[in-house]
């Protein structure tokens, strides 16, 4: 529902079918990969791969943000709020990875000194 989506943000779609067409398929994606980051938390074999892609996704919103405010201005206050969100989501999924990526480096060596 891209419409009622975006007018919490004062922002107005109309009834353009590209528009809402265009709209609607990056929505599937980010649905498709919340899935696969979601996954993670309830599938041990897939955690590492999880967090990744969270911490791509979400800092790539992040980035994407920052660049429009340079380049547009501030956007509406619940897009900050949204920035925010997704700076903690996707810094919280890169410290996943790097605990997890450090404790499979070290843990041969844990086993060696039991």
């Amino acid at each position: 529902m891209p419409a009622g989506f975006y007018a919490a943000y004062d922002i107005v779609l109309g009834s353009n079918p590209s528009l809402l067409n265009e709209l609607r398929a990056p929505g599937a994606s980010l649905t498709a990969l919340g899935a696969l980051i979601l996954a993670g938390a309830f599938l041990s074999g897939v955690s590492r791969f999880s967090a990744a892609l969270g911490a791509t996704v979400f800092l790539a919103y992040a980035f994407g943000r920052f660049v429009s405010m340079g380049l547009d201005g501030a956007p509406h206050s619940g897009l900050m709020t949204a920035l925010v969100v997704e700076l903690v989501i996707g810094g919280l999924c890169l410290l996943s990875v790097v605990r997890q990526t450090n404790a499979v480096r070290f843990s041969p060596l844990k086993q060696r000194a039991a």
